[in-house]
């Protein structure tokens, strides 16, 4: 049986082709904390109808493409929470009002001003909600292989509209992993 020793803050859950559920069908997760107790993370790849200027109109202006609110999870769909991509030669720890997830990825603190941030950041994902499992639940539906724990680029936090972030992720990873990008989207279940 797997576990979930691999996963830590900044590392990609990528769902498998056979996990059907509505909530987590070809998703990929960001991980932002995991401990003993358990694990949160975002769905990257959600984009909603709602507009970030609906929620949060002093960040909006800041989003990356498209400016709206992505499902971050099933869990708590009320909170917003988002993620910043730095740019080149940023340190997360020395800006005000993040806290580093990993690299140049940290999660932003949403009651602080975008005018300090905005400039060092190549990026601004907003989500509603996150994902979260508890103690060893995730280690289950690691080992039932409901998920693919795999390294993330920062670029996967604001990647651009339209792209197949499920497919792309699998892609760049070695076989035979990558051979699942070319999993049909719609399976048919007799």
């Amino acid at each position: 049986m797997e576990s979930d020793a691999e996963v830590e803050p900044g590392t990609l859950l990528v769902a498998a082709p056979q996990l059907l559920d509505v909530n987590f069908r070809r998703t990929v997760v960001y991980i932002i904390h995991h401990r003993g107790e358990g694990t949160l993370g975002v769905i990257l790849n959600r984009p909603s109808e709602v507009a970030v200027s609906d929620v949060l109109p002093q960040w909006a202006p800041h989003a990356s493409e498209p400016p709206s609110l992505y499902v971050g999870g099933p869990v708590e769909q009320s909170t917003a929470i988002c993620l910043a991509a730095l740019r080149a030669g940023e340190d997360v720890a020395r800006v005000g009002g993040m806290i580093g997830v990993r690299g140049p990825v940290g999660l932003v603190d949403l009651d602080g001003d975008p005018d300090e941030l905005v400039p060092r950041a190549r990026g601004m994902r907003f989500f509603a909600g996150y994902a979260g499992w508890d103690a060893k639940q995730l280690a289950g539906e690691i080992g039932r292989g409901d998920w693919y724990v795999v390294p993330a680029l920062p670029d996967d936090v604001i990647i651009a509209p339209g792209a197949d972030l499920w497919g792309r992720v699998l892609r760049r990873q070695s076989t035979p992993l990558a051979f699942l990008a070319t999993h049909p989207g719609d399976v048919k279940l007799n």
